[in-house]
């Protein structure tokens, strides 16, 4: 049986408190105060187990109350092309994040097989991440491969 669980409503701050764990590893030390400003649209999403987001979380077994690992995704519809079959939807990976005291222990693996059984459930043609050189080996080991498509971002 996998430690894991679908996350709900009530694990919201402990979701956040994963991701900006997440945050400072990639970024060092960083702002918490759009934390606030998150905790109502994630609550919302938590609780609706029909939509196109879903995260999985491992309790912490030393800290009742508290998570040990996270993962998130999100489906999204794009329209097929000639790499992408024509049904249009693919899995999102963002936001896996693991207690440093809960590292090693299978706790991110665990809820990366229940997010990819959630995203072939509902028909996702493939998956997408973007992986830290320290994850690779996790995300490679799951069949992951490295994309050549380039990637821009525009902030509105």
């Amino acid at each position: 049986m996998s430690p894991a669980r679908r996350a709900a409503a009530e694990d919201a701050e402990e979701v956040l408190r994963l991701r900006q764990v997440m945050i400072d590893a990639m970024h060092s030390a960083s702002p918490t105060d759009w934390q606030a400003a998150s905790l109502p649209g994630l609550k919302s999403r938590l609780a609706d187990p029909d939509g196109e987001f879903a995260a999985f979380v491992v309790d912490h077994p030393e800290r009742p109350g508290t998570l040990a690992a996270l993962v998130v995704g999100t489906l999204e519809y794009r329209i097929g092309g000639p790499d992408r079959p024509p049904g249009g939807l693919i899995g999102y990976v963002f936001s896996v994040a693991t207690d440093p005291d809960a590292r090693r222990r299978g706790y991110a693996r665990a809820c990366m097989d229940e997010l990819l059984a959630w995203f072939r459930e509902r028909g996702a043609s493939h998956v997408m991440l973007t992986a830290s050189e320290d994850a690779e080996p996790l995300y490679a080991s799951m069949g992951f491969t490295r994309d050549t498509t380039p990637s821009m971002r525009l902030y509105l």
